[in-house]
């Protein structure tokens, strides 16, 4: 890196950690290769901040730093070695990363963990000496609200990371909820390596006329006093639109009908579609229909359930 770790983050030497961070974060938004594609300058640049936060960010590092122990590229400082360097290593300490690749996860830089991010201290990367440069990016998760319907059929739709980046992630058909779709290279950048991946997790959002019940679902159908007397074949809605269904005559209310196959999805299985009759009187009952109860309730009186 050589030069000053501060200059390079525009921090104090008696900066915080966090002041640090902030820093860091705000410089690799606006210098990062993927939102400055061909500029060599801005990615020496950005290769330089991210190696002045590799020794800042580290508190560790940081304290053989300030005490003289580690020179500007994290290097031992051995005496008898022209001042920088060790033993058997570079004696110019030039270390190396490769910036680029996409950006990751849902809030990038800020929604996920620096430790996630670079993997560079602390327990969530492993920490690495001057020979090691080179680290496979972290995987970043984010989530995918859809429809049932998008579930049951499978559809392409678009999501958005903070960074303004978008992906279009496609839907297979027959997608449970809570499945996780796996986009490859499209995490966090490596560092002399292949980037992460993006994991997206799908949730299916509630339905206005279908309820799960794991990979089963239910939906009240409304139908008339005639039908439900007589018997009928009326239209029902399902996830894949309407078919025809036969209302037997005498149908009461709460009675299911079965839809073989018409439910959604769970572990790989598809379930029913079930349709509870509710008998349904109109709006507003006229003239013929109010005469019609008055009689029946004088002429064949009956109590339910009985």
């Amino acid at each position: 890196m050589a030069g000053d770790p501060y200059k390079e983050l525009g921090v104090s030497k008696g900066a915080s950690a966090d002041e640090i961070k902030k820093a860091f974060r705000k410089l690799a938004k606006e210098l990062h290769p993927d939102k400055n594609p061909g500029d060599v300058k801005t990615e020496e640049r950005f290769k330089r901040v991210t190696a002045a936060f590799d020794l800042l960010g580290d508190p560790e590092k940081r304290a053989k730093y300030d005490a003289g122990q580690l020179d500007a590229d994290g290097n031992e400082q051995y005496r008898g070695f022209g001042g920088g360097g060790r033993p058997g290593g570079n004696p110019f300490g030039q270390g190396g990363f490769s910036g680029g690749g996409g950006p990751g996860g849902r809030a990038d830089f800020e929604g996920i963990d620096l430790d996630d991010l670079f993997g560079m201290f602390g327990g969530a990367g492993r920490q690495r000496g001057p020979r090691d440069f080179t680290a496979r990016g972290q995987d970043v998760r984010a989530s995918l609200n859809i429809s049932l319907e998008d579930a049951i059929s499978g559809a392409t739709r678009r999501i958005q990371f903070s960074d303004g980046r978008t992906l279009d992630v496609t839907i297979p058909k027959g997608a449970s909820d809570g499945q996780t779709i796996r986009l490859r290279g499209q995490g966090a950048p490596g560092r002399g390596a292949e980037n992460g991946d993006a994991l997206i997790e799908l949730k299916i959002e509630p339905h206005p006329i279908y309820k799960r019940d794991g990979a089963d679902l239910t939906m009240d159908l409304p139908v008339s006093v005639p039908d439900a007397v007589l018997g009928a074949k009326v239209r029902a809605p399902t996830p894949e639109g309407e078919v025809q269904v036969t209302i037997a005559p005498g149908s009461n209310s709460g009675k299911l009908l079965r839809l073989k196959g018409r439910g959604a999805f769970a572990q790989g299985r598809r379930g029913d579609l079930l349709a509870r009759i509710v008998v349904t009187l109109p709006e507003t009952p006229d003239a013929a229909l109010i005469k019609f109860a008055e009689d029946w309730r004088a002429k064949r009186p009956y109590t339910p359930g009985r």
